[in-house]
């Protein structure tokens, strides 16, 4: 057991300890776990300060040459603003500031030209500067904070991807939104908005969240965004669409909106829209009715015809409305399609009318002029439901080959045995990245690799792989067509659109190559 005594060091040896570290540390002890954590940010470019609960940046940051940091992490700690040191490190290309205390964005921010990823959620922001816009960002999340609206300025952001600004208090979006051509995934979810802006519908969103708003119509141009795949639209005073068709998924909202265009727009011909699934009847009111255009196009209760046909869910009241029939010409009207004669009483009409359209979707048979002229919108799936299996069956074949035929292009190539789950082992983009460089060295100039220090890439350097590999195909010749997105390889949810990206890169090398010889 040791006992107290004199510490056997000499007396000028502790004083100049004591002097050093008053020095080093702000008069404040030094913190060993600390320093160790700088130490290890300036040998491998990233530095992780999180949930130390500092209120200011380190004084000892200054001991260690932190100037090639890429990434930092300051989350869950109590900052009151983003430290000006942190504003020098030029190199920086993703910071995460989650959960502080942070009220005001300096303007030296703007030094940090090589941000690509910045995290400011949950803090106490009331507003954003304008120079935040004059950075090169691809991810920008600002959300848990007191934002009351988005700077004009936001629209200078030409490479962003992902914009997080949920649970604020936003009450619009800015005019110049529409200018972020790059945009993929915009969250507004939790604010106070009430009128989403048309010039979204211009952007090549995928995800869209404005759940948790206050609005109460969807423009009819969303119609036209055509790579979207996830909408959230959940606890909104929805009035059009109404919240039983929205309630049904995206399909039935951008076919609703589709017919919304053709009325305002005064096309009835659009309303022939492809089908993707059969879509049974509601139940006609009781003053409705069932009309013809002058016979150029007819209704029937029966089996489709040769002709193309398709099931559409019309509310059978705006029928009545557009073509200006009484109830006594519908009934004669459904009397011809039935073969049995109606009364005109319409408690009786709407009750025959809706037991014989339960049985078969109402169906709008095309003239043969239209239908020679609108063959790919014909519908298998409403003449036979094994079709439909049939159908995904052969997907899913198609999809199996496709799967090994990336695989095979990758293995015979790089000489590597890939894991079973390819997805997972393509999503860093450290292998597409070496095939780019094999099909055509140095394509790629620099490549971000896991490490013994460090085994899992951050997302920030996975998406810049991905990005390198998706340039390189570019550059090699492979058309935007046949270029997967980013999200495609990172989420692992388009492996068959990155099978075509390779399978298209190797097809592109391979005609070059054989076109020199």
């Amino acid at each position: 057991m040791a006992t107290l005594g004199p510490d056997p060091r000499p007396h000028s040896q502790l004083a100049s300890t004591s002097i050093q570290s008053n020095i080093s540390g702000n008069n404040v002890p030094t913190n060993r776990g600390l320093e160790r954590a700088l130490e290890e940010g300036a040998n491998s470019g990233f530095f992780n300060l999180s949930a130390r609960k500092l209120k200011e940046f380190p004084g000892t940051a200054s001991n260690f040459d932190l100037s090639d940091t890429v990434e930092a992490d300051l989350s869950r700690n109590r900052l009151a603003e983003v430290p000006s040191e942190v504003c020098h490190l030029v190199a920086l290309e993703s910071l995460n500031l989650y959960h502080n205390c942070i009220k005001t964005i300096p303007d030296t921010i703007i030094n940090l030209q090589s941000l690509t990823s910045l995290n400011l959620s949950r803090n106490q922001l009331c507003a954003l500067p304008a120079c935040l816009c004059g950075l090169p960002l691809r991810v920008l999340n600002v959300s848990n904070n007191k934002l009351v609206c988005i700077p004009e300025a936001i629209g200078q952001l030409r490479s962003l991807m992902e914009l997080d600004v949920s649970c604020n208090e936003i009450t619009a979006l800015p005019r110049h939104i529409g200018r972020l051509k790059a945009l993929r995934e915009l969250n507004v979810r939790r604010n106070l908005l009430c009128v989403l802006p048309e010039d979204l519908a211009e952007l090549p969103l995928v995800k869209l969240d404005f759940s948790c708003n206050k609005v109460s119509t969807i423009p009819v141009s969303y119609r036209k965004m055509a790579q979207l795949q996830n909408l959230q639209l959940e606890n909104n005073p929805l009035q059009s669409p109404p919240a039983q068709i929205c309630m049904k998924g995206k399909v039935h909202i951008f076919k609703y909106l589709s017919i919304e265009a053709c009325r305002s727009d005064k096309m009835p011909d659009s309303l022939y829209l492809p089908v993707m699934e059969r879509l049974s009847l509601s139940r006609p009111d009781t003053d409705s009715g069932v009309g013809s255009d002058n016979g150029d196009k007819r209704l029937s209760a029966t089996e489709p015809s040769d002709e193309d046909s398709l099931s559409l869910n019309v509310p059978m009241s705006h029928i009545t409305e557009e073509e200006g029939l009484s109830k006594d010409d519908s009934s004669e009207h459904i009397s011809t399609l039935t073969g049995t004669p109606q009364p005109t009483n319409t408690h009786f009409f709407d009750t025959t009318l809706h037991k014989a359209n339960y049985d078969e979707p109402l169906r709008i048979e095309e003239d043969t002029h239209w239908a020679s002229e609108q063959t790919t919108h014909k519908s298998l799936e409403s003449v036979d439901p094994q079709f439909t299996m049939r159908r995904k069956m052969e997907q899913l074949r198609e999809e199996l080959e496709l799967m090994e035929q990336l695989r095979e292009s990758i293995e015979s190539r790089l000489k590597v045995a890939l894991p079973e789950d390819l997805g997972s082992s393509l999503m860093d983009g450290v292998v597409l990245c070496h095939l780019a460089n094999h099909i055509r060295p140095r394509s790629v100039a620099s490549i971000h690799v896991p490490s013994s220090a460090v085994p899992k890439l951050s997302m920030a350097k996975c998406r810049r792989n991905v990005e390198n590999f998706l340039d390189a195909c570019r550059k090699m010749g492979v058309p935007e067509d046949k270029l997967c997105l980013p999200h495609h390889i990172l989420e692992e949810k388009g492996m068959i659109k990155v099978s075509m990206t390779v399978q298209a890169l190797v097809d592109e090398t391979s005609t070059k190559q054989a076109l020199f010889t």
